[in-house]
């Protein structure tokens, strides 16, 4: 069962729009439908407590910057007692075409330095993910550029589409569980 879902991203308005922060964008999607506005600072995050179907659920953007999602996740499994494999982790993923959302059980980093963070410090890559698709650079040499850009006007009608999806991915995720929820989730749009 989920407790705990966590979107990775930056913090700051500088960040907000950026294809590195489509974690926060995705949780930002799922609170506003789900029409709840308050946090705390907790944990080195922005946390939303929301009760959905009986059940208290979290929902945590990590205010560390990327690369340290780990020591704000640590701090939310140690704090509330959640077992890694109740907490589902939504982030970016170059390796995936804009469109194509996976979830996955669990799996290694596949360099994303905010998974490597998480799997760092609660030393276990045994966690649920859902990646979201953003695209590769042509030129490899231009990934840090790219990931800190925004999206392009024509990206963000398919953006939407996505934000749709794998908050309706989550949604189903908390209701019927992660391997009911497989095939809706693993989509290209």
């Amino acid at each position: 069962m989920i407790k705990l879902l966590v979107g990775l991203g930056n913090p700051g308005k500088k960040y907000e729009k950026t294809r590195h922060n489509v974690g926060f964008m995705v949780i930002d999607e799922l609170l506003r439908r789900l029409r709840v506005y308050k946090y705390t600072e907790e944990c080195l995050s922005h946390l939303y407590k929301v009760n959905f179907q009986g059940r208290e659920l979290l929902l945590a953007k990590p205010q560390t910057y990327m690369n340290n999602s780990g020591l704000a996740v640590i701090n939310l499994l140690e704090e509330y007692d959640i077992n890694p494999e109740e907490m589902l982790v939504v982030y970016d993923d170059l390796d995936l075409p804009l469109g194509k959302i996976r979830l996955r059980l669990e799996g290694s980093s596949g360099g994303h330095h905010g998974i490597e963070s998480i799997i760092k410090e609660i030393r276990s890559e045994k966690f649920p993910r859902l990646k979201i698709g953003i695209g590769r650079p042509r030129d490899k040499r231009e990934v840090v550029n790219y990931v800190l850009s925004p999206f392009s006007k024509e990206e963000e009608e398919v953006l939407n589409k996505v934000l749709n999806r794998a908050t309706d991915c989550l949604l189903r995720c908390i209701e019927f569980g992660l391997e009911e929820s497989m095939n809706f989730c693993n989509v290209q749009l």
